[in-house]
């Protein structure tokens, strides 16, 4: 056996495993087809929460247009925000990749296929494979965005979270498709930005995974976040 756990994955589910398997004495490796993190310090709950914290600020920028700040200087200020959503999920990655070293876990670079029990082939970019073993396997492959049937995701005019997270420029119009936690932050972050955003949910109630009060609570805010931002942004 070349591992006694290969961890396939490296979300916070599947690094976290990984290090308490290696405290624990386990030979321990982990594959990663991208960046050390996963869907969510990459893609997800943290650069989306860095967008909406830097709309945010924005907003609070956009109240002095009046007496402080022209309002173009200010909109120059929103091509950075992106980057700044980039650069923070790059050193989050960066500090995964620093607890892997630290406790003695290697990293394989490229995408797991189970063949067998205890087998793994690893295919990298190139198209290279390798097989690794190991006495026990964790699957920790996380989440992705789901296509509806006759809207598949075309990364022009229909994109998902990645494309939406680093968009060359700022839209005008822009419909959000469910609402759950990423949903809603897009549709704050691009209708503070001054997007016109329509948020649409399937089920009874936005977040439908939340309380029915939050969801409330959310529902309001928002609403008043796009009464404020079109009374705002009206005339510019």
């Amino acid at each position: 056996m070349d591992f006694d756990l290969i961890v396939l994955g490296s979300g916070p589910g599947g690094y976290v495993a990984a290090i308490r398997a290696s405290q624990l004495g386990l030979k321990t490796a982990i594959v990663e087809r991208e960046s050390l993190g996963g869907i969510c310090l990459n893609w997800g709950c943290i650069p989306t929460k860095a967008l909406a914290k830097s709309a945010q600020v924005f907003d609070y920028l956009i109240m002095l247009e009046t007496t402080a700040l022209p309002f173009q200087i200010i909109k120059r200020i929103s091509s950075a925000i992106v980057g700044r959503s980039r650069d923070v999920a790059g050193s989050m990655s960066k500090g995964v990749e620093f607890l892997m070293k630290k406790n003695k876990i290697e990293v394989i670079i490229g995408t797991g296929k189970l063949k067998a029990a205890g087998k793994l082939e690893v295919t990298d970019d190139k198209g290279k494979s390798k097989e690794v073993t190991a006495k026990s396997i964790i699957v920790a492959t996380g989440a992705r965005s789901r296509e509806l049937p006759h809207i598949k995701q075309d990364g022009k005019k229909i994109i998902g979270y990645r494309e939406a997270m680093t968009l060359p420029t700022q839209p005008k119009k822009m419909v959000v498709m469910g609402s759950g936690a990423i949903g809603s932050e897009f549709a704050y972050f691009y209708q503070t930005l001054g997007t016109e955003v329509t948020l649409i949910e399937y089920l009874d109630n936005i977040v439908p995974v939340e309380d029915e009060e939050v969801s409330k609570q959310l529902g309001t805010k928002l609403q008043e976040v796009w009464n404020e931002c079109y009374d705002r942004h009206r005339g510019y």
